[in-house]
């Protein structure tokens, strides 16, 4: 990040910005030159004006009038080119400040964990990242030098109403104190009334990206009147905020203006009123007109400077508090030297991993399991060695609500564990512990047997990867979604499939090696007869969140996805619940090719997804109920044989033997490979 949040935090706004400032203070300077220069041809030319009257006008030089003209129209163009100047470059200063903090903003929002999106709308994250940065953008790049400018205009105009004539000015003067009070009543309300915009702007936003998102639920339902009427309740609050600010504004900015035209009264009457009496010249009654618009204003202007102040203001506030936001998953202090010091160098590039003999102990005694690494700790290879000891967990912002309970179980690395359970058991929570998506409340999850909160998380999640029940697509090529893991590095590393027919003889080499690693993976996941049908094949585009496939193009995608980032651990939650029997058959037949080489966990509702695996797990309520191989729980005639029977359409007393069939023996015979032998019973769900 380009700067540290945890700096600044007890700052004021305008101090909390500067480090974003800080690398274009060069330009800044140049632009306050070009500033200076600006201003000082502005008070200039009024004198030169007074001079043209008093000389040319009232004392007859004419031969004069030429050179004056000709040195009014130099001093304008000098102050026309610094303007320019300084304007321009404080509009990048103001770019290029804006580009740093929203660079920060989005690495923020990487470095948050699920509780945050939890918990947050869309809508008000997109408000931060676009009009709360833009009003700070407008705030650097116009504000700043505007409220500049007043301050010197104002101040540089009286001191020199003052050299021109002392009484005029003074009586102009005794104005500017209610100038102030009714400055400092407008900035007083405003700041609240900015703050109500800001988050009614965002609410706004929240249910205009949320009915985008759901239009086809709504269109299904034909809820647009209801949607309609929601969003105009949406509408109007923003409205009337605006309005309270309308109001607030009108309350003072007549009086601003009252001010402006008391000003130019007390110089026409007055001032007037001295050059009758000969107490003062034409010439510079006319400059002294002059200067009074250098007052005038500032005055005018600085009800809307205000304003566009507290809306600086408080859009600092909001994206102060995204910035600051802490995330509870953090890699642990040493994290990267604590999981490499936990092992010990063995043969070739196998490595002794520690296991801690306490919970709350980063202290670790060597252990039998062993993983493969390499000499750089964050790209060491996870063997996938799974063990929850004795896991609960809470959500951090329910924590009286347990959804997992005193989880103990062990998953060894190559294996498959199938996990069964009602809505709402615990599953997916479960699964996210193993990628540090969250933290256990109690207990450990141990990767390979040191802790997961021990691993540096880039080195966790580049080789746990989670088929999510929420399927996300890019809107990109079906290519660049199935390569989205692989990054610019090409294939996986190490896969043996990423490089058939490989040759160093032209440049398209590595592309082609990509593709065909790419095709094999959609082969795995059932998904390649489907893109090849496709128009353009894996160039094809898919639109935004995959519109345009169906859920079961979407999930094969999604797997297609993971397996080409060559995970270690392989999570599939719910990935073929909206495929066909037959798909998800073929798909279960290409995954039996990565048995041994990666740990699979499958969650599903279908005991055809689960029933080849090595365990099962049966959840109800956050605790396991039942665990063992798919025939071990059949016959023990538990929860998992109530779910078996249903699926068979067995639900009610014997039907036509099987019952009798399930009770008296084993269904399922396995070979001496392991594979499901004969046309029984439990292949007829497939």
């Amino acid at each position: 990040m380009y700067v540290d949040p945890a700096k600044n935090q007890d700052a004021g706004n305008l101090r909390w910005i500067m480090p974003y400032c800080r690398p274009d203070w060069p330009r800044v300077a140049g632009a306050l030159v070009m500033f200076c220069m600006n201003n000082a041809m502005a008070l200039t030319i009024p004198l030169l004006a007074g001079v043209i009257v008093d000389r040319v006008i009232v004392g007859g030089h004419t031969a004069e009038l030429p050179g004056l003209c000709g040195l009014m129209i130099l001093l304008t163009l000098i102050r026309v080119t610094g303007r320019y100047g300084y304007t321009m470059w404080m509009e990048r200063f103001g770019q290029n400040s804006i580009y740093r903090l929203v660079s920060d903003e989005y690495e923020k929002l990487h470095q948050l964990d699920f509780t945050y999106f939890n918990h947050t709308r869309t809508g008000d994250i997109m408000s931060r990242m676009t009009s709360d940065t833009d009003a700070i953008r407008h705030a650097l790049s116009w504000v700043s030098y505007n409220v500049l400018d007043c301050v010197v205009m104002f101040i540089g105009a009286l001191a020199m109403m003052f050299t021109i004539d002392w009484r005029l000015a003074l009586a102009l003067a005794c104005v500017t104190p209610f100038l102030f009070v009714l400055t400092r009543g407008l900035s007083k309300h405003a700041h609240p009334l900015f703050y109500a915009i800001r988050n009614s702007l965002a609410s706004l936003n929240s249910m205009v990206e949320e009915n985008i998102e759901g239009n086809r639920v709504v269109k299904a339902f034909v809820r647009e009147p209801y949607e309609t009427e929601k969003f105009d309740e949406r509408n109007d609050d923003y409205m009337q905020r605006n309005m309270d600010l309308a109001y607030n504004s009108r309350r003072y900015m007549p009086w601003l203006d009252g001010l402006g035209f008391s000003l130019q009264l007390i110089t026409l009457g007055f001032g007037g009123f001295l050059v009758i009496r000969g107490m003062m010249t034409l010439g510079n009654l006319v400059s002294f007109n002059s200067f009074l618009w250098m007052i005038d204003g500032p005055v005018r202007q600085s009800g809307w400077l205000i304003n566009d102040w507290q809306r600086f203001n408080a859009s600092c506030i909001k994206i102060r508090k995204l910035l600051t936001t802490e995330s509870h998953i953090v890699d642990a202090a040493g994290a990267a030297g604590a999981a490499a010091a936990a092992a010990e160098p063995g043969a070739g590039s196998a490595t002794s991993v520690a296991t801690s003999s306490a919970v709350t102990s980063s202290a670790v005694t060597s252990s039998a399991t062993t993983f493969t690494t390499s000499s750089v700790m964050p790209a060491a290879h996870i063997r996938g060695d799974i063990r929850f000891d004795h896991v609960d967990f809470a959500f951090p912002d329910d924590p009286g609500t347990p959804i997992l309970k005193d989880i103990d179980v062990h998953v060894p690395a190559g294996t498959k564990l199938g996990i069964l359970g009602e809505t709402g058991a615990g599953k997916s929570t479960l699964v996210n512990l193993v990628a540090r998506f969250y933290d256990p409340t109690s207990g450990r999850v141990l990767i390979d047997g040191v802790d997961a909160r021990d691993w540096p998380l880039a080195t966790l999640r580049s080789q746990v990867c989670i088929v999510a029940q929420d399927t996300f697509l890019f809107s990109d090529t079906i290519e660049g979604n199935i390569g989205f893991g692989l990054g610019s590095g090409g294939a996986a590393a190490g896969d043996s499939d990423a490089e058939p027919g490989a040759d160093g003889g032209d440049g398209n080499a590595g592309r082609r090696i990509d593709e065909q690693y790419i095709q094999r993976m959609a082969q795995i996941a059932g998904a390649d007869s489907f893109i090849q049908s496709m128009p353009d094949g894996y160039d094809t585009v898919v639109g935004e969140r995959g519109v345009g496939l169906s859920g079961g193009q979407k999930q094969r995608l999604s797997l297609a996805r993971a397996l080409a980032d060559n995970p270690s651990v392989l999570i599939m939650d719910d990935t073929t619940s909206a495929v066909d029997m037959e798909t998800e058959a073929e798909i279960q037949q290409h995954l039996r090719e990565l048995d041994g080489t990666r740990t699979i966990i499958t969650i599903a509702h279908r005991i055809s997804s689960v029933k080849d695996s090595d365990m099962i797990l049966v959840l109800e309520h956050g605790r396991i109920v039942e665990r063992g191989t798919h025939d071990q729980l059949v016959a023990a005639h538990g929860r998992y044989w109530s779910i078996y029977r249903k699926q068979l359409g067995l639900q009610a007393g014997a039907s036509q033997g099987y019952d009798e069939d399930v009770a008296g023996r084993d269904v399922v015979g396995r070979d001496a490979t392991g594979n499901v032998a004969g046309s029984t019973a439990a292949g007829s769900d497939e």
